[in-house]
């Protein structure tokens, strides 16, 4: 597998701090919930940190320009011996493949069954990031609305927002930039005007199509929580009660968030007759009454990778195939996403069935995972991909993970996690100051849940950060 063209300037990654708030939140099966050390924090570091007590900044740290050429690069044969051995542990079972490359030149450090196509499992959140900022780009907001059909008669409009507030927005968040109290308000005053004070509520969810729950996803997963029924207007994803990470989600989320926000015109002395249904906004009298938009992609993108969401996942890829003039469906999005990540790799192997990786039926080899990660880091449109995934010890589905060793803060990773499987691709900085993109795929882990294999890729892992292995 390769890159598709050249950068002129590769930017280093690796050692980016986040802030030190983990996410309780799950990969798929990821439910890590870890707690991050009560250890003093150390004097902040040099604006190029390669420790990892370096001090958590407010913000991230500028990184550098370009990666240092005068950083020793580890030796192939040594990293080959531990992907060997990784493969060969009997914590990761009998089907595991391992790319780990050199970001700057490009040498592939080690390989062991690179190209055979593996369940992903949440590593597919990677090309549903990149297919997303590459299509939709990281400034495009999503619109949700009110339009007037005709008087008296009112239809909410689902843009693709998937974290609505109930209330208020929240124009410093991510999750609850736009609320439907907003919404209400607005379209409150414009109904006021015209002496109305009461209407007919129906909601438009026409943007995506086919089902909304994919055929591959197990049943309990979805009793469990961990995805919602995929429309292009939600509440906080659907869920039914917001004091735990999984809770029981709504059944059919568009008209969930249409009740939502018939309470919200209650509230504003607006009557809705009788219960929401189901209508078309786009007819020769409509005229819209009130819209809020959502955070920019770019923070969409983020929280997508930095929690693992699913359900988030599923309307992002919907979106792309939307806007590149295919079905808004899960084939359609599946088809949308490999195209569109196409464009940057080659994405020889891969068969997607969904854009989150709760199916098992999807297909990614490890190195398409590694050039995929090398892409981001050499331009600026997907760069992203490689920057907001959870960092070893610190955020996200890797907040409990690499606690300690030279891993700890410079390692940036994408997790995978689901009965059998378990992946982690990303980035890593090693003591040397090399920065090395690596990605492990295992889909047939022994029975015993998810610590074993763990364990073993956070080892090889950390050696690769402990590395001043230079040939």
């Amino acid at each position: 597998m390769a890159r598709k063209g050249t950068a002129t300037a590769v930017v280093a990654v690796g050692a980016l701090l986040l802030g030190a708030v983990g996410y309780g939140t799950a990969d798929a099966y990821d439910l890590v919930h870890g707690v991050l050390t009560t250890a003093p924090v150390p004097e902040p570091a040099a604006p190029f940190p390669t420790a990892p007590g370096a001090a958590l900044p407010e913000a991230a740290i500028d990184i550098p320009p370009e990666l240092d050429p005068a950083a020793p690069a580890p030796d192939a044969a040594t990293v080959q011996s531990w992907a060997t051995a990784l493969v060969d542990d009997e914590r990761m079972g009998t089907s595991t493949g391992v790319q780990v490359t050199d970001l700057l030149s490009g040498a592939v450090l080690a390989e062991v069954s690179p190209s055979t196509p593996r369940v992903p499992a949440s590593t597919t959140k990677l090309l549903t990031a990149a297919a997303a900022l590459s299509v939709l780009g990281a400034e495009r907001t999503l619109p949700t609305t009110l339009v007037q059909i005709e008087p008296g008669s009112i239809v909410l409009v689902g843009g693709g927002d998937a974290l609505l507030s109930a209330g208020q927005g929240d124009p410093t968040a991510t999750v609850g930039h736009a609320g439907l109290a907003d919404l209400a308000a607005q379209a409150a005053r414009s109904l006021r005007l015209a002496g109305t004070t009461t209407v007919r509520l129906s909601i438009d969810d026409t943007l995506f199509s086919g089902p909304a729950l994919h055929p591959d996803w197990v049943p309990s997963d979805i009793a469990a929580g961990y995805v919602a029924a995929v429309a292009p207007i939600e509440v906080d994803v659907a869920k039914t009660r917001s004091d735990e990470p999984y809770p029981t989600r709504y059944a059919d989320p568009a008209l969930q968030a249409a009740l939502q926000l018939a309470d919200a015109l209650a509230a504003e002395g607006i009557t809705v007759d009788g219960a929401p249904t189901r209508a078309s906004a786009t007819t020769a009298s409509s005229v819209e009454i009130a819209r809020v938009t959502s955070a920019p992609m770019s923070e969409i993108v983020a929280h997508l990778l930095e929690v693992s969401d699913n359900t988030l996942a599923e309307v992002v890829g919907r979106l792309v195939a939307v806007e590149m003039g295919l079905p808004g469906s899960f084939t359609g999005a599946a088809t949308a996403v490999v195209q569109a990540v196409g464009r940057y790799i080659d994405v020889d192997g891969v068969t997607l069935r969904d854009c989150s990786g709760l199916s098992a039926l999807s297909r990614i080899p490890a190195d398409v995972l590694v050039d995929l990660v090398g892409a981001a880091v050499e331009n600026p449109v997907l760069r992203d991909v490689a920057l907001d995934v959870p960092v070893g010890g610190w955020t996200g589905t890797l907040d409990d993970r690499f606690l300690s060793g030279a891993a700890r803060g410079l390692v940036r990773a994408k997790t995978g996690s689901l009965p059998g499987v378990t992946s982690l691709a990303g980035t890593v900085q090693t003591v040397d100051g090399r920065y090395l993109a690596f990605a492990v795929l295992a889909d047939a882990t022994p029975s015993g849940g998810q610590w074993a294999p763990r364990a073993a890729i956070d080892d090889f892992v950390g050696k690769l950060a402990a590395c001043g292995c230079s040939g």
